[in-house]
């Protein structure tokens, strides 16, 4: 998060708990200032609240800017989907061109394909399924979970539904598929863990998708050498590959600031020249190709070729590469833009591209396998040859972006094990780099254009990441229609037997060639999906652990009472996950250390499941108990895409809001001058504890093991497995940037 994010006019959200019971939990207040009555002033559980949500991220933007956001959405979205003319041909006929009749009902199949799912399903369905204006498979998941009680950590809290990006409605009972699904997902566990499962596969895939592309795109860009230079082989294009792989990462770090302004015309040029080429390729070899817009090539092409035709189907995905781009990268753009320069611009020019290279193909049926470049009229060979490796280039760094995005995502929902995120632009906070992730992409990279070389292989891998995130994306958007969207449910089944069925056959399709390199994304699926899995199931345990051992009100107020406990003057931050009642590690300080500093609060870092906290509702203060000074719980929230405050100006902000939360606590008691007295006297305390002592950090020392009893696969996943990870991922302290002169941890073990 920015510096400029916070306005010094922002105030914390207040909560004042009142020991009132029967009080229903519904909130009161104004202006960002409201009161939320509790029956238990101490701990804090998940109420009912009501709102109001709409399901379109259109901003009202003026014309001048939608154009502006369309013409930049060209360099950042498409570069994936806009190179696929450079080897779907190759691989829709891996073994030649039998019959010239063959070229139409592929081409027939290209054309429909782009229609049904390109645009039908993404530019006009599956934009509208965003959160709040951000898109990609954690942002479907997210927004189910807010729907849906699905999320498997039971940190939920009623304030969390008054975050004004929340926008939440509960589906009317009334509506009978509406409340089936919503009660499916709440009430079955396995639902549950189906749901999470399904998303940590499809970014999984998604992640995949993003060590694919770069090695196709360079590969099928940089192959085009041998056209003009016949003694370059297949080892020498590996190795040009290679290191271009490799310059590509190591500029990782210097960000992609302005990634809109600089790729937008190289990809504006590439898109104009695939579509004059393809216009003269039609014009000059053969006018009739348009009849493939007769779907009925498709059934003839079937009945030619039988299972010939349904394995080429694994060729014909490689025209969709990069749909999911449009919705993952939303959150850059909107979803006017974007419908726009696919409209205009990126459909007609990759569709024109295919035509021409349909009609080329039908007078020279033998260059199939270098199609794209044979298909170039000789002048324009060397222009778009470069071309071509910059495009390839850019398509790269679009799906590496999308991976430092992804896992960010993941790591803030507790999908992923902690690291280095580093925000590489002041003015953009989407723009992120992460060094681990960079290293391990550009490893992966290197093996897979070593181990396969060619394109033909690779394309097998390639189409199966690319239609299990096609079929993830049409389950999670089919969950939406029925619970959210509330869609007449024959319009979902006709969407289910149309895009649905298509993209399971397409499925079907790629799996056949599992042996012959479909196996790479699958691999890698089960090895990150595994980590995920293994991560969010310690994660988990950890933190039910502490709800269940949390210290109670009584224990605390004995602590509090207990003489022996000498004060120091200080701030003590007590950091911890637990965001209802206090952790069980606070025993173990005090019996360890029996001093409490003179103010302290317990500090929660909590993850919503959308995408952004509006900086004013970021913070969350609560007197821990209010016969005693100087003991605070605060919660901090952040949405999946927010950047985290540098610890300097948190610890500023912080304080700042603290002092906010008692000036309006004490404000609304009825003994206004006592209570005012009192709010001058907690402050003055806040304040001396900071002059005399400065800020101090508290944190817990974790070892997690499974407790005893617990099964053999238990122990190895919780002892071995987590705990591995636990030990070589970055540390709370790390990632929060906490100074080490300041921090004490305090060690405690986890039997779970």
């Amino acid at each position: 998060m920015e510096r400029n994010d916070i306005a010094e006019e922002e105030r914390p959200k207040v909560i004042k708990d009142d020991s009132t019971d029967g009080d229903d939990g519904r909130a009161e207040g104004d202006k960002g200032l409201r009161k939320i009555k509790k029956s238990d002033p101490f701990d804090v559980e998940t109420a009912q609240f009501n709102s109001h949500q709409g399901h379109s991220s259109n901003q009202n933007l003026p014309w001048g800017v939608i154009i502006k956001l369309a013409i930049q959405s060209i360099g950042v979205v498409y570069g994936d989907i806009g190179t696929s003319p450079l080897y779907v041909m190759t691989g829709v006929f891996p073994n030649g061109i039998k019959n010239e009749e063959d070229i139409l009902g592929a081409l027939s199949l290209i054309f429909y394909s782009m229609i049904l799912i390109y645009m039908i399903k993404y530019v006009f369905i599956v934009l509208s399924a965003n959160d709040n204006g951000d898109g990609g498979t954690f942002a479907l998941y997210s927004l189910i979970c807010r729907y849906a009680k699905a999320s498997l950590t039971p940190n939920e809290q009623a304030e969390d539904k008054e975050v004004s990006n929340y926008r939440l409605e509960v589906p009317s009972r009334r509506l009978r598929w509406a409340s089936a699904v919503k009660s499916l997902l709440e009430n079955r566990k396995a639902a549950k863990y189906l749901l999470l499962f399904v998303t940590m596969l499809g970014t999984a895939m998604v992640i995949g998708d993003g060590i694919l592309t770069p090695c196709i795109s360079v590969l099928s860009a940089i192959g085009g050498i041998r056209e003009a230079a016949s003694s370059f082989g297949n080892d020498q294009v590996m190795w040009i590959s290679v290191v271009i792989l490799i310059l590509l990462f190591q500029v990782q770090r210097f960000g992609t600031q302005k990634v809109g302004y600089s790729f937008a015309p190289i990809l504006s040029l590439w898109f104009l020249c695939i579509a004059l080429i393809g216009i003269y390729n039609f014009a000059k070899h053969d006018p009739g190709v348009i009849r493939a817009v007769n779907p009925l090539y498709i059934i003839h092409y079937f009945m030619r070729n039988k299972k010939d035709a349904w394995i080429s189907l694994g060729g014909v995905i490689l025209c969709l590469t990069g749909s999911e781009a449009l919705f993952a990268d939303l959150g850059h753009f909107n979803i006017l833009s974007i419908q726009l320069s696919s409209c205009l611009v990126v459909f007609p020019s990759i569709i024109l591209a295919y035509f021409g290279q349909a009609a080329y193909l039908r007078k020279h049926t033998e260059d199939v396998a270098s199609t794209f470049y044979s298909s170039i009229p000789k002048p324009m060979y060397w222009p778009m040859f470069v071309i071509a490796v910059l495009a390839a280039i850019i398509a790269s760094q679009a799906m590496i972006s999308a991976t430092y995005s992804i896992v960010k995502q993941s790591v803030a929902l507790g999908c992923f094990p902690s690291v280095k995120v580093v925000h590489t632009s002041k003015d953009h906070e989407g723009q992120i780099y992460i060094p681990e992730v960079n290293t391990l992409l550009m490893l992966a990279c290197v093996g897979v254009t070593l181990g396969f070389k060619t394109t033909l292989q690779l394309g097998n891998a390639y189409g199966i990441a690319v239609v299990f995130v096609f079929t993830i994306t049409s389950t999670f958007l089919v969950i939406v229609m029925i619970m959210i969207w509330k869609t007449n449910i024959l319009l979902v089944v006709l969407y289910i037997l149309t895009i649905g069925l298509a993209e399971y056959v397409f499925l079907s399709s790629v799996l056949y060639k599992f042996v012959d390199g479909g196996y790479v994304p699958l691999v890698f699926a089960v090895v990150m999906v595994t980590i995920m899995l293994v991560w969010n199931y310690g994660y988990r345990k950890k933190y039910e652990y502490e709800f269940e051992n949390k210290v109670s009100r009584e224990a605390l107020v004995t602590i509090m009472s207990n003489t022996n406990i000498r004060q120091v003057p200080a701030v003590a931050l007590f950091y911890t996950e637990l965001v209802q009642g206090i952790s069980p590690v606070f025993n173990q300080y005090v019996a360890n250390v029996p001093a409490l500093h003179s103010v302290l609060i317990f500090v929660s870092i909590k993850s919503l499941p959308i995408s952004k906290v509006p900086s004013e509702e970021r913070f969350i203060f609560r007197q821990v108990e209010p016969e005693a000074s100087g003991i605070y719980r605060c919660v901090v929230r952040y949405g999946y895409r927010d950047a985290r405050m540098e610890q300097q100006f948190f610890e500023k902000v912080l304080i700042d809001r603290l002092k906010d939360f008692i000036r309006n606590d004490g404000s609304d008691h009825g003994m206004a001058m006592v209570n005012e007295a009192r709010a001058q006297k907690e402050i003055g305390l806040v304040d001396e504890a900071i002059e005399n002592g400065g800020i101090k950090y508290l944190m817990a020392q974790s070892e997690v093991i499974a407790s005893s009893g617990s099964g053999c696969s238990k122990r190895f996943v919780i002892n071995y497995l987590y705990s591995w990870l636990k030990r070589n991922v970055r540390q709370q302290e790390e990632v929060f940037g906490i100074p080490h002169k300041r921090l004490l941890k305090v060690g405690i073990t986890y039997e779970i």
